[in-house]
This record gives structure tokens, C-alpha cells and sequence, in this order.
């Protein structure tokens, strides 16, 4: 195994695990900070891309489609808040049926199973073509890096204004909110709706890495998105206690989690198996905490004294 195929590898990996932590982002909004099992994940992922590159091979500007497709997210995350809330469906078959739905609306709005862009054709903000000997500013590593930083930023300035914080505490007691007067209906969907927004929009960055939306390319997000939450808490929560640095370090799982991906194609273990790995890897790093509670920590005596 040439090792030097692996370096020249491992630039594209954590160019596309950038774009996958926004996603990750997204999922946390909603598995941690609101405690809900969203399963549109899957769904509006493709929806964002499929939004994105319909309006680009239509002329387009890049940042409009961009919007555009973080809108349609929204709207996704809009329809599965308001089959949890008004119609008391419960969250996760909400997300599942959402997700069917948008199956169907994916495939309308790009007229097939996939369609392509040429990035010399039409002026994409990223490319896996501009990982490499590209001027510093047209970079797609330094690019996303720097939509992460902004997004995160508004994510901790939001978080910490009235609703942000109703909006946390909807997710952390729920008939405790209420008992302080907060919406927590109006909580849940917002969070549904900028969690969704988050994971269309990499959604059309993907779209614009890869050069193509295809049907299936939201297929199994979930579970990345759960890989590389628990990967970086795993890693990193030690380090990092602040709401921000906390979604920084999801980021940097989802790094983590490709680089691995990256590392394991290359010693030459079948790519038909990497559902199956990541599947493992989000079921071992879910049951962490619950052997270390149960295994490994010291008992405590009746006193309190360990």
C-alpha cells in the first residue's frame, strides 16, 4: 500500500467531512439540544441540493441558489413541526413521513434521478477541483471553513438571545417551559426548521463538490450526522464546554469520521461494507457512556465518600 496515495487523499476527505459537519450541526440542533429523533435528515438533505443545481442550470447566482436551498430545508422542517406538533404525530414517524414525502418532491423538482453541473461551465463556490493548486481564496477547505465559523457564530449569537434560550429550554424540560410561559410547540418547529435549513445547505455544497445531485445522496445521513456528533463529544468534550465550541467540535468530528473512511478504503477493506462500519461506529460510541457508568466507575458509599 502506497502510503503518498493516502496523503493526496486526505485533503478531499476533510474537505467533504467540512461539508458534512454542517449537516452534523443540523443534527445536533435537533438530537441534542431539542431532543428529538429527526429522520428528515434524509430527505432534505436532497432537497437542498436538488434546489441548488435546478436553479443554477437556470442561471442562477450561486449565493441565491444557496438561500434558496437553505429556504427549502426550512420549509422541510416546517411540514415534519407541524406533523409532531399539530397533529400530535410522534416525532420520529413525523420525520419518517416527511422524509417519504420528500422522495417524491426531490424527484419533481429535479425531473429525474440525478443531475449534473459543470464547474467550468457554471461559477460554483466549491469544488473538489479546487482542493489543489487553486489561488488560496478559491480553496474549498478554506471556504467551507469559514461558512462554518459564520454559521456557528450566529448559531451561539442566537442560542443566547430570549427565544434561542426558550428554544434550549423546550429541549432540556419540557413541562417546565411551558410552566414559564414558553411556546414549546413554536420551539420544536423552529428547531426543526433551522436544523433542516442547516442540512440542505450542505446539501448544496455537496451538490457543488461532487458536481451532481443524485436522488439517494441524503440516504443514511442520519447516522453520519450521529457519528459525528457522539465522535465529537467523544474527542472533544472534555475541551471544548462552551455552546460554540460544542458545534465546533462536530464539526471536527465529521472530519474525524471521513479521514477514518478515507484511511479504511485505503487499506483496502470493501467499500460495500462502509454503511455497516458506520452503523458499528455510531452503536459503540453510543454505548461509551453507559460502560463507563456501568463498568468502570467507582461506587459510591452511603456517606458519599467514594
Amino acid at each position: 500500500m502506497n502510503i503518498m496515495v493516502l496523503f493526496n487523499s486526505l485533503p478531499g476527505a476533510a474537505a467533504q467531512g467540512l461539508i458534512w459537519g454542517i449537516m452534523a450541526i443540523g443534527v445536533y440542533i435537533t438530537y441534542r439540544i431539542l431532543d428529538v429523533a429527526d429522520l428528515t435528515v434524509d430527505g432534505s438533505m436532497c432537497t437542498g441540493g436538488a434546489v441548488f443545481i435546478m436553479m443554477m442550470l437556470n442561471g442562477g447566482n450561486v449565493w441565491v441558489c444557496m438561500a434558496a436551498a437553505f429556504a427549502a430545508g426550512m420549509f422541510s422542517g416546517l411540514v415534519t413541526g407541524l406533523f409532531h406538533t399539530f397533529m400530535g404525530i410522534p416525532a420520529i414517524l413525523s420525520g419518517i413521513l416527511t422524509q417519504l414525502g420528500l422522495w417524491s418532491v426531490n424527484l419533481k423538482i429535479m425531473g429525474k434521478a440525478n443531475q449534473a453541473i459543470n464547474v467550468d461551465k457554471y461559477d460554483l463556490l466549491v469544488s473538489l477541483r479546487f482542493i489543489k493548486n487553486v489561488p488560496f481564496y478559491k480553496n474549498t477547505i478554506l471556504l467551507v471553513c469559514l461558512i462554518t465559523v459564520a454559521l456557528i457564530g450566529l448559531l451561539y449569537w442566537f442560542f443566547g438571545t430570549e427565544l434561542g434560550c426558550s428554544l434550549r429550554a423546550t429541549g432540556c424540560n419540557d413541562k417546565m417551559a411551558r410552566a414559564q410561559g414558553i411556546n414549546t410547540d413554536l420551539g420544536r418547529v423552529l428547531g426543526l426548521m433551522i436544523s433542516n435549513g442547516l442540512v440542505a445547505l450542505s446539501g448544496s455544497l455537496l451538490t457543488q463538490y461532487q458536481g451532481f445531485a443524485d436522488i439517494n445522496m441524503g440516504r443514511g445521513a442520519i447516522v453520519i450526522g450521529l457519528a459525528a456528533v457522539i465522535i465529537g463529544e467523544a474527542v472533544f468534550g472534555r475541551v471544548f464546554r462552551n455552546f460554540g465550541f460544542k458545534l465546533l467540535a462536530v464539526s471536527f468530528g465529521s472530519i474525524i469520521y471521513y479521514l477514518v473512511l478515507q484511511v479504511v478504503i485505503w487499506m483496502g477493506i470493501d467499500t460495500d461494507l462502509l454503511k455497516l462500519l458506520s452503523a458499528l461506529v455510531v452503536a459503540v460510541f453510543l454505548a461509551v457512556p453507559v460502560w463507563q457508568e456501568r463498568y468502570f466507575s467507582k461506587p459510591v458509599k452511603k456517606g458519599g465518600n467514594s
